[in-house]
């Protein structure tokens, strides 16, 4: 075959698409309280949900395509997929920075696997450091196993590893310092994500959202922080000054980031949203279990991603939210 030379994979509003996220499971093995209700989700049949080989193609349409140069695996919880090692070891090979976000529970005896299959970045997303509350967030009881999964990634070199802590007023706010001082004795870096309108329940409210600035500034009185340049990533980072590593804040309700965003999703039924909040999607299953050629898959990734909104609005009158919650789109 000729060889394709990419193309920006643009929106009207000029924003060059580079990261593709994926989502690899609608599955888990939590059932967060503002992810999940509690009696969890009907999973989709496994028939619905995209092959490795239907998955590594889309990601190959995108590389080849529109060069995209970052991936990051997500869910569901990405590790209940199982051979998930042998989908890393297929897309690595596509040479793009290859990440994935997990809540941790089974990462103590993946981070070895999935290492030496080419991923080389892990965010575990944890909301408590203490074991009551965090059983009740999550509805298990598997801190210490996250923990052990936090510092197992740590020791296999996975570089940067990063603990994304959503942070609710009058749930968790009372751990900020808690969480920056156990990201500085592990080395690694605690990001803080203002709470979006993607719950199970549909009952988000803005008064529960903790502002980055105020967690920044908590943070600062006990640990004295320097701001680090910022470009279109959407973490805020500091640094510590101390030099013992850095703190983040994703402040996607207070000061969206909109303007600068370079994301795309694939949900594990093969659906692309262009928007964490879209209200539409396209579907890119048909296409490939339809016969489509992969440029018929690209002509569709490009009208996906053309017809992106300017913004989310989250708070404005005109906000509607996405009737899928977090764990049906892929972090």
């Amino acid at each position: 075959m000729p060889r394709v030379t990419p193309r920006p994979l643009l929106d009207t509003y000029g924003r060059v698409h580079r990261d593709l996220r994926i989502s690899v499971t609608d599955r888990c093995n939590l059932r967060c309280t503002y992810c999940m209700p509690a009696g969890g989700l009907a999973w989709l049949p496994r028939s619905e949900i995209l092959t490795f080989e239907e998955i590594e193609r889309v990601a190959r349409v995108a590389v080849e395509h529109f060069g995209i140069d970052s991936i990051r695996l997500t869910g569901g919880e990405p590790t209940v997929r199982a051979q998930l090692p042998e989908l890393v070891e297929r897309l690595a090979r596509l040479d793009v920075d290859l990440a994935m976000t997990t809540n941790g529970v089974t990462l103590d005896r993946l981070a070895a696997p999935l290492r030496a299959a080419g991923l080389r970045r892990v965010n575990v997303s944890l909301d408590s450091l203490r074991p009551d509350r965090f059983a009740a967030l999550t509805r298990r009881d598997e801190l210490d196993r996250v923990v052990a999964g936090i510092d197992a990634a740590v020791a296999e070199g996975f570089d940067p590893v990063k603990v994304n802590v959503v942070c609710m007023e009058g749930v968790n706010d009372d751990e900020i310092v808690d969480f920056a001082a156990f990201g500085r004795d592990r080395g690694v870096e605690v990001r803080f994500i203002e709470y979006m309108p993607l719950d199970a329940d549909h009952a988000w409210q803005r008064a529960a959202v903790v502002p980055g600035e105020r967690i920044i500034e908590r943070i600062g009185a006990a640990f004295p922080l320097d701001p680090l340049p910022h470009g279109s990533e959407p973490a805020r980072r500091w640094a510590y000054r101390d030099g013992r590593g850095t703190v983040g804040a994703i402040t996607s309700v207070t000061e969206p980031f909109c303007t600068a965003c370079d994301r795309v999703r694939l949900t594990a039924e093969g659906q692309l949203r262009a928007c964490l909040f879209s209200l539409e999607e396209t579907d890119l299953r048909a296409l490939l279990r339809g016969g489509a050629g992969d440029d018929d898959l690209a002509a569709a990734i490009a009208t996906c991603v053309a017809g992106k909104w300017a913004g989310h609005g989250i708070g404005t009158v005109t906000f509607v939210q996405p009737p899928r919650t977090m764990s049906r789109i892929g972090g």
